[in-house]
This record gives C-alpha cells, sequence and structure tokens, in this order.
C-alpha cells in the first residue's frame, strides 16, 4: 500500500483491507519529489512519521518502506514512465508534471516490493486506472485493487490535504460531496449531462470555491467522456463524475459512480 504519510482513516482502511486479501501487508512512506510542481506544497506537505508508524501498527500492517529521495532516484536516475491516454484528461489538464511521477514511482515500489496485491484508494480514480495500465502494459504482475472512499461526515473524502483548511473552509468542504452528489443524480435520472454538469459548476461558485478545475462526466472504464444529452443505459452503467476544485490555497478531489447514488 503505497501512501505519502499524514495518515487518515482511509489510508488505514486499504491496510485492513490488504489484510483481509493478504497474509502480510506492507506499507510505504514517501513524499514523491516527483509529483509535485515548483509551485506546489512539496516543503509543505504534511509530515508526522511517528504518528504514522503508530496508526500502521495498529492497524496491523507487518512492515513499513520509508525510503529517501536518494534512495528512490540515486545520481543519473534517467528513467520516467508515461503513460499515453490515460494520464491526459482530469487532473492530467491541471498538474501535467503528476501523473509521470506518479506512474515512476509506483512501478519501482511494484518492483522493489513484488506484492501479490496492491491496493489504492478509489478517491485517487484517474491514479487507479492508470496503475492498472502500467502494471498491465508491463507485466509487473501485481494484482491491483480499488478501496472505497472514506469520507467525514459531512460527504468530504478524507486527504491529507484536507489539515490545510481553515474552519471556515472545512464548514464549506463538505459541499463539493453534496454537489458532486446531486449532479450525478441528475445524470442517473436521465438528465441532460452538460445541462447538469453547468448547473453543478454554479452551485460550487455559489458555494464558495474559488476555481473549479474540472466537473465531468467520463466513463470509468477508460475516462473517455460522457455527453452532452441523455447517457445510454450503457454508458450510464460505467458513468463516473469527477470534481477538482480550490478551497483557499486546498486542491480537493473528489468522485462518485453514477449508479452508485
Amino acid at each position: 500500500m503505497p501512501t505519502m504519510g499524514a495518515l487518515h482513516d482511509g489510508h488505514l482502511s486499504l491496510v485492513r483491507l490488504g489484510k483481509q486479501r493478504a497474509d502480510r501487508c506492507v506499507a510505504s512512506i514517501f513524499v514523491n519529489p516527483k509529483q509535485f510542481a515548483a509551485h506546489e506544497d512539496l516543503g509543505t506537505y504534511p509530515r508526522r512519521e511517528d504518528e504514522d508508524l503508530k496508526m500502521l501498527a495498529d492497524a496491523g500492517c507487518d512492515l513499513v518502506f520509508l525510503p529517501q529521495p536518494a534512495e528512490m532516484y540515486p545520481d543519473g536516475f534517467a528513467t520516467s514512465v508515461r503513460i499515453e491516454g490515460l494520464s491526459e484528461p482530469l487532473d492530467g489538464q491541471s498538474r501535467p508534471h503528476f501523473f509521470g511521477g506518479v506512474a515512476t514511482v509506483v512501478t519501482k515500489l511494484l518492483n522493489q516490493v513484488r506484492a501479490d496485491i496492491a491496493i489504492f484508494g478509489e478517491k485517487d480514480y484517474q491514479q487507479l486506472l492508470i496503475i492498472r495500465r502500467l502494471n498491465a502494459d508491463l507485466d509487473i504482475g501485481t494484482e491491483i485493487i480499488g478501496g472505497p472512499i472514506v469520507r467525514e461526515e459531512d460527504g468530504l473524502a478524507m486527504s491529507s490535504r484536507n489539515a490545510y483548511l481553515s474552519s471556515v473552509e472545512r464548514r464549506i468542504a463538505g459541499q463539493l460531496n453534496k454537489v458532486l452528489r446531486q449532479t450525478a443524480l441528475k445524470i442517473a435520472q436521465g438528465g441532460d449531462v452538460l445541462g447538469s454538469i453547468e448547473d453543478g459548476h454554479a452551485l460550487l461558485k455559489h458555494a464558495g470555491f474559488s476555481t473549479i478545475d474540472y466537473l465531468e462526466a467520463r466513463s470509468g472504464k477508460d475516462l473517455t467522456l460522457l455527453g452532452p444529452g441523455k447517457l445510454t443505459p450503457e454508458d450510464q452503467e460505467h458513468a463516473r463524475v469527477f470534481v477538482a476544485a480550490m478551497l483557499g490555497r486546498t486542491r480537493l478531489i473528489d468522485n462518485m459512480k453514477v449508479t452508485d447514488v
């Protein structure tokens, strides 16, 4: 189970899932510099190693891998992994550097640990698809499992970056999931996709989100953009609504399967 630390109940749910599926559970904690742009939060990303280690031990994790950047990327390191297609929409548009860094470090971790299974949270659904693709394309042979999103009481998806939110922003943040759910419900009930998305944009702006990177309906199989118009039954079966928006200095993401509303 690869992580960047600053663990929460969402991470621990993946440990529990791993313990159900395997005899031993290995977690990694590594704040990967290759997935941060120069203007992003590499220097301020939450780090609390001692607390993380205790949480993992209490959850039954058997081993924790804590590499340093120089171990993962020694002098002369010159390789990167790029997944075409899946890495281009959504976060690939707003964070074009991101998935190259993720794909490279995950490829290294899968090769280093040689686990039978690896578990990734569905909150980062695009990342999950990309990792499944690289695992298949590079014949790594690890079974990639998605873990359900774990949410706060108001629906906000748990994230290490939620710690950046002020008390006022935290009260607003739950609206992200509320609008996501409303948008997915409209689409599930046969509403026009484009109209449902436009309504969702307006609601997020009204709630106080300063920038909306994306609010889109896409196929959960291959991220094909869906709409405009009403979805076909086949499209609706796999449709997901994806959102990323800024609240103050904090970027929040979420997604939801239309048929799960």
